[in-house]
């Protein structure tokens, strides 16, 4: 059954006040190779990408001057 218009409001609602938006763009034909290595390996592209995210930060830290 598909999501009710209030469903649907009610949820982006939610995620506006919970969530950042980052649009990133990537050469074609990646998108398919970085989302089945993302399932694979996290089970959805964004926990992959902010996984990713976090861990080039940490190892980032010790750069800083």
């Amino acid at each position: 059954m598909p999501a009710s218009k209030a469903q649907i409001k009610a949820h982006e609602k939610y995620n506006k006040k919970h969530y950042d938006g980052i649009y990133i763009r990537i050469p074609k034909g990646q998108k398919e190779n970085i989302s089945a290595h993302a399932i694979k390996y996290d089970g959805s592209l964004n926990k992959f990408l902010n996984r990713a995210i976090i861990e080039a930060m940490e190892r980032d830290k010790g750069k800083d001057k």
